[in-house]
């Protein structure tokens, strides 16, 4: 049942984590209103943006082109704006509301972060990175963080790759049952400009030609942890700025494509080094930097705060989410 005095907007609510969020606030009792391209309120509608926003308790920005493509210089540009801008409409709203929102999360990326393969990146002590992820990360959080919001306490999500029911996970079992779940590496490769910096300070390319062994690091989050902690931070009002959404546990690529054989059943899984993983890349329109950069994100600040994971385990996290897709298909398949 909603109640009438809880209020929660959410922005860039159709993907796979605005679904599961949208579906826990409304199970609290939240009212939920949502802002996007498809949505009653829409970008670039400001009036409307800020009447939704008004009143609210929370405020959930996701919106942001997928990273899940070739950084060609479209879309390169594309996952630059549509996080900045939307960003900023955001803050623009809340700035002229009357009845701002009690505490605004914004979506940022762990792949702030350098490529780390020595060390845990915390929030206090973590490096950040260079290239084009890493300058559309500080970019996006520039442009969160500006301005002065007295009523609006503001939490910028710097969010791992996240485990559950999603187009990602599906692709790592599928990936996985095939046989071709072995650990991958980098290594040489014909140098190229599309990791290069962006934004209006940008830095250093990005590329980088490692040889890991399938040692880079895999940072992640169960999405069960990404609401708890949401719901966590939300009532502690003594917590903002950047926080880490990540397991405390992080196993480099050799332990995940082992856990992930050993969730789908399958004994054997092929390594792939860089010349075989970049052509495989281009033929599926996406950067080989998704699974080649070494993420190595410590949750230091919930940690620290109190949080407890409900899922600090990568394999028995693998194991659940795979029991949850097999329930859900027997649910939706015809009777």
């Amino acid at each position: 049942m909603t109640h009438p005095d809880r209020v929660a907007v959410i922005a860039g609510a159709s993907g796979f984590m605005g679904s599961a969020l949208r579906e826990a606030l409304v199970d609290e009792g939240y009212e939920v209103r949502s802002i996007g391209r498809s949505e009653a309120v829409r970008w670039g509608e400001a009036a409307a943006i800020l009447d939704a926003v008004t009143g609210a308790e929370l405020l959930i920005n996701l919106a942001g082109k997928s990273v899940n493509c070739r950084y060609d210089d479209a879309n390169r540009n594309e996952i630059l704006r549509s996080r900045v801008d939307t960003t900023r409409e955001l803050r623009e709203a809340v700035s002229a509301s009357d009845n701002p929102p009690k505490v605004w999360f914004n979506a940022s990326t762990a792949t702030i972060y350098r490529d780390a393969m020595d060390r845990p990146q915390s929030e206090e002590s973590g490096d950040i990175g260079w290239g084009f992820s890493c300058d559309v990360a500080r970019t996006w959080e520039k442009e969160f963080f500006a301005g002065d919001l007295p009523r609006t306490r503001r939490v910028a999500l710097r969010t791992s790759i996240c485990l559950g029911d999603g187009p990602a996970t599906a692709l790592f079992f599928r990936l996985a049952r095939v046989g071709l779940g072995g650990w991958q590496s980098g290594g040489w490769w014909f140098r190229h400009n599309r990791y290069r910096g962006i934004g209006p300070d940008p830095s250093r390319d990005g590329f980088h030609s490692e040889h890991t062994g399938g040692r880079q690091k895999f940072s992640w989050i169960h999405i069960d942890d990404v609401i708890g902690a949401i719901r966590f931070l939300r009532d502690r009002a003594d917590i903002s700025g950047p926080i880490n959404l990540a397991a405390p546990v992080t196993p480099d690529n050799r332990a995940l494509m082992g856990a992930l054989r050993r969730t789908v059943g399958m004994p054997i899984g092929l390594p792939a080094w860089r010349w075989m993983i970049e052509p495989a890349m281009w033929a599926l329109r996406t950067e080989s930097e998704l699974v080649l950069k070494s993420r190595w994100v410590e949750p230091r600040r919930l940690v620290d705060a109190g949080y407890e994971f409900q899922h600090p385990q990568l394999e028995p996290a693998l194991r659940d989410i795979r029991s949850r897709m097999r329930a859900k298909r027997r649910h939706d398949s015809p009777r």
